[in-house]
């Protein structure tokens, strides 16, 4: 049987593989090999450089605070919501980003501006009408190269090794990869239903107790271009009514991870995310 794999004999100074060592926890990193195979993939991997943030909702669950500040500028460990997710973006490498703005949309624009003092570079598109998560990222589209690229909702925090995420998702070859978190009852937000990699369906608010699984969306995905395949060219239409038909079409993977992840939907939900988000 051909091995996919050739020994090779490197010679490191002690500093670097010191460096190396660290990457190793015996679980995901088993040994110094496994760790060098893996820093070695990561530098060649084909890179995500555009990043589309869905910043426009009304925040009707948060109102009266929503009234007068957007969800993406509530603060919260003495910075704004979406400042979390710029950073986060930046630091992977993912610095070219899309905000798509509508309620109080001049307030997130006028705060981050073109992105220059975070480090990033921002453009903006708006709507005159609310046209659904998939409505924004469609006329997202315009500013985006023919290439892989991320899509984030505006009020989320998450911990997540972006890297992992978009290595999996090449990995993969589907159009989209969803990325999964794990909560104790799923009735609250929807079920997802994973085989291996695969993403098979989705149970809108399931009946609590009768759950088949515990894995939802978390709001984080890769995608290719073709996804706008998938997207009708006018009218409102929301990402979740698109995710049963790629599903069904087996273009859907599922990334499960454990890092934490907030959902900023309602007051209870923002006061937890203070109380608890260390980053």
């Amino acid at each position: 049987m051909k091995m996919d794999r050739e020994r090779l004999t490197i010679t490191l100074k002690k500093s670097v593989l010191a460096q190396v060592d660290d990457f190793i926890d015996g679980t995901k990193i088993r040994n110094r090999s496994h760790a060098i195979e893996n820093l070695i993939t990561q530098s060649l991997s084909p890179k995500v450089s555009q990043a589309v943030i869905l910043a426009g909702g009304p925040g009707v669950n948060m109102r009266p605070f929503s009234y007068e500040v957007p969800k993406g500028l509530f603060p919260i460990g003495g910075k704004p919501l979406l400042e979390h997710l710029i950073e986060l973006l930046r630091d992977n490498g993912v610095r070219d980003l899309v905000f798509c703005i509508g309620h109080l949309g001049d307030k997130i624009k006028e705060h981050f501006g073109n992105g220059e003092k975070f480090g990033v570079k921002i453009r903006y598109v708006g709507e005159e009408k609310e046209e659904g998560t998939g409505g924004s990222l469609r006329k997202a589209r315009k500013l985006l190269e023919e290439k892989t690229f991320m899509v984030l909702h505006g009020d989320i925090l998450v911990d997540i090794n972006l890297a992992d995420f978009i290595n999996f998702h090449k990995d993969q070859e589907r159009v989209g990869t969803m990325a999964l978190t794990s909560v104790v009852d799923p009735s609250i937000y929807g079920e997802v239903s994973l085989r291996g990699a695969t993403i098979l369906n989705f149970i809108e608010k399931p009946e609590k107790g009768k759950q088949t699984s515990q894995l939802i969306n978390c709001g984080v995905y890769v995608f290719e271009p073709e996804i706008f395949d998938y997207l009708p060219e006018k009218g409102f239409v929301s990402l979740e009514d698109i995710y049963p038909k790629l599903a069904k079409d087996k273009q859907l993977a599922g990334f499960s991870f454990e890092g934490k992840w907030f959902d900023i939907g309602t007051p209870q939900a923002y006061e937890k995310a203070i109380k608890e988000w260390k980053k």
